[in-house]
């Protein structure tokens, strides 16, 4: 991409799947009342896939779990999520990760060039290293020695750790929006205006 800021990906006519309005399943019916409360509206990704399968409700709640015990810097993770988001074209997590960064009132600039982070200023050695990383990881599901040396030269194991799996999370969200054409809930005004 050539572009020098994360643009949302285009959003898709509609979910593969009608988003189910109203739930028959008491699990369900709090599922939808509580992303209202917490989000400001349910959520399509629980609409199209949790409506259907509520089993994975247990599974997504833990990935959020433990995804909350990452405790590298919150810019780098935003980063990481947008860019990762990006690269996979899935509009939902896109917005979803601007809209949870300016809920923790980190500054939206910092995707104004995530896209040519190599060539811009406004990322660390350390944030354009981690970047390429998930880069070569999401697309080639390998990551070349090279770009491995980099990262260490700026993380610990343990971050490196965090930083994979981070990539790892990003992904399966992704793999399970994108496919089904779920696309921006709009979350970045909804949030904003509150």
């Amino acid at each position: 991409m050539t572009s020098s800021t994360i643009a949302m990906p285009q959003r898709q006519t509609e979910p593969r799947l009608k988003p189910v309005e109203n739930p028959t399943s008491l699990k369900l019916k709090i599922a939808y009342w509580y992303t209202e409360r917490l989000m400001g509206k349910v959520i399509t990704p629980l609409k199209v896939h949790y409506a259907r399968f509520p089993e994975g409700l247990g599974l997504s709640r833990k990935v959020v779990e433990t995804e909350e015990t990452i405790d590298l810097n919150p810019r780098l993770q935003h980063l990481i999520k947008v860019y990762v988001a990006t690269i996979n074209g899935c509009a939902f997590c896109v917005d979803i990760g601007k809209a949870s960064a300016e809920k923790k009132n980190l500054d939206d600039k910092m995707f104004d060039d995530l896209l040519r982070f190599e060539e811009s200023s406004h990322f660390s050695e350390a944030e354009k290293a981690a970047l390429q990383y998930v880069d070569e990881a999401t697309r080639n599901k390998h990551v070349d020695e090279a770009i491995f040396s980099r990262l260490e030269k700026h993380f610990s194991e343990r971050d490196i750790v965090q930083i994979t799996l981070l990539n790892a999370i990003e992904n399966f969200y992704n793999l399970m929006n994108a496919p089904m054409n779920i696309g921006s809930d709009e979350l970045c005004e909804i949030w904003a205006s509150k």
